[in-house]
């Protein structure tokens, strides 16, 4: 149609006509855009949903190998198979045979667990020791003790100590002359080790001290110096005896017996004991030993500790005369630890 040949009210009632034309197509175009539009972001979200749960997927599962008993070297190769990662913890045995296998292993085998998991490991370090170490020169007491140390909560120690034998030799007593077997015995099983100790100079005398009338304050150093044993007994004073004091000793035919000897002795306690300290005799029954130890007698009182006497000793029967406060605790101790205890009343 041509709009020049169109008188003015026809060409404005055309133009009307082609204007809503105009819009019915563009409001066709709109919702046909909007309803693209919708569609593109229904599709994405969707492929957004997917590629999420595809990416937090847990790890698969797998069963745990079982690796107890195995080389370590084998035991994680096995475990990397299944994507797995150890965690290991070294232990020492007690059979040399089981160094580098795992001994333990968690969770146990058969578990079904997420891969990447990690899986705990103990792996022996083997033994200790792996040989006999040389103890000549050392104390026996000091030897005992750190062997008890070395395999505590072993149920087969690889190194057992037999009953010693003692010998007189010039060495201070208790020091290991001799062992078998030697230094350097590799250990395959359980050893025993004899060891010969030293009973110190087995002629060696002392002069017996003479300590009748000697109140409590000068016998407690004479008995630290002394190297003579003093088996006390006590009664309460009587007559014109002398209270807190020595009043007889054993009678001997020579000046002069070989060290550590026994001497008996009798003390007076006195009648009535002083507010401030008692007078006593501290007893204890204790295993015999084949030579002189060194031990104390403390006392304790309100956390204070303090030592009264500090003396050479072979055991059995002990006495020793005291001077402490009242209510104090004795203690007797040897090498440091605590063998007897008695309440001072």
């Amino acid at each position: 149609m041509k709009l020049k040949n169109l008188k003015p009210k026809e060409l404005a009632e055309n133009l009307k006509n082609e204007g809503i034309k105009t819009i019915s197509v563009l409001n066709d175009n709109k919702r046909t855009f909007f309803l693209v539009v919708i569609l593109a972001l229904v599709l994405m979200f969707a492929i957004c949903w997917i590629t999420f749960f595809a990416t937090v997927r847990g790890p698969e599962q797998v069963m745990v190998p079982n690796v107890e008993g195995k080389e370590l070297t084998t035991a994680l190769l096995e475990l990397q198979a299944k994507e797995l990662y150890p965690k290991i913890q070294l232990k020492y045995t007690d059979n040399p045979d089981d160094a580098g296998k795992i001994l333990v292993q968690n969770p146990e085998s058969g578990s079904i667990v997420k891969a990447g998991r990690r899986i705990n490991l103990t792996v022996s370090r083997g033994t200790i020791l792996d040989h006999v170490e040389n103890y000549i020169g050392q104390n026996y007491d000091d030897v005992k003790i750190n062997l008890q140390t070395m395999f505590t909560g072993s149920t087969r120690p690889l190194i057992v100590l037999a009953e010693p034998s003692y010998k007189s030799d010039q060495s201070v007593a208790g020091t290991v002359l001799a062992q078998d077997p030697p230094e350097g015995t590799i250990i395959s099983n359980p050893v025993t080790v004899k060891l010969i100790v030293s009973r110190g100079p087995e002629y060696e005398n002392t002069r017996i001290p003479k300590i009748v009338g000697m109140d409590f304050a000068k016998l407690l150093p004479t008995l630290a110096s002394s190297k003579v044993v003093f088996d006390f007994t006590a009664h309460i004073a009587e007559g014109k005896e002398a209270e807190g004091t020595v009043v007889s000793q054993e009678e001997n035919e020579s000046q002069f017996v070989p060290n550590y000897s026994r001497v008996s002795a009798e003390i007076a306690l006195p009648k009535k004991q002083k507010d401030d300290e008692v007078l006593g005799l501290f007893t204890a029954q204790l295993p015999s030993y084949p030579y002189a130890v060194e031990m104390s007698l403390d006392s304790s009182k309100g956390g204070v500790r303090k030592t009264i006497v500090t003396i050479k000793h072979k055991g059995g029967n002990v006495t020793i005369p005291y001077i402490t406060e009242k209510d104090s605790e004795l203690i007797l101790s040897i090498a440091g630890r605590t063998v007897a205890r008695q309440a001072v009343e």
